[in-house]
């Protein structure tokens, strides 16, 4: 019942100047997240203008990388790698699933989902602006017999979730890249 009275009272508490209390303590909220360094993710700027995706045209990672690289930047994905700053090579893109433990019975209980990305980003003259780097996201979900359908889908949603995840990194680690020095 206090407690009650004490929100109510610091509903209807007036700080001085006429600033109500959730204005205030919103304020003070703001300033202490600003303070901490947070800050919206905004704009991508990377060291090159225009780049080249070099990917199978077929795979999913091309499509949403394209997509995240066309919305999030200063940089253009262009159609051919001689008209590219920079290329952008997607070495291999690896999707494995393996048993992660078992039940007293033997059957699976828990899966462990794993996609690894190596890329590399170059110039036409081969310098690297990016060596090989390897993004790895790894997830785990349990998994019952009784309830088949719904962890199918749980794990497609993972893997759509692994992907969006992979390509962020991709572009947040591209911000790095910078020219070599001859």
């Amino acid at each position: 019942m206090a407690s009650a009275a004490l929100v109510g009272c610091i509903q209807h508490a007036r700080a001085p100047g006429g600033v109500s209390a959730r204005r205030l303590v919103a304020l003070l909220l703001a300033f202490g997240v600003g303070a901490c360094g947070f800050h919206l993710r905004g704009e991508a700027n990377y060291a090159f203008t225009t780049v080249y995706l070099n990917s199978p045209a077929t795979a999913a990672i091309t499509t949403d990388l394209k997509r995240s690289l066309d919305a999030s930047g200063s940089a253009k994905v262009v159609a051919a790698a001689d008209k590219a700053q920079v290329v952008l090579d997607l070495n291999s893109v690896e999707d494995d699933k393996h048993i992660l433990s078992l039940s007293s019975g033997g059957k699976v209980f828990e899966y462990l989902l794993t996609k690894r990305v190596l890329f590399r980003v170059h110039d036409s003259d081969g310098n690297d602006w990016l060596p090989t780097t390897e993004v790895l996201i790894r997830r785990t979900y349990t998994y019952s017999d009784t309830e088949a359908l719904a962890k199918a889908y749980e794990e497609e949603r993972l893997w759509r979730d692994m992907q969006a995840d992979a390509v962020q990194q991709i572009v947040r680690r591209l911000q790095a890249a910078k020219k070599p020095v001859a």
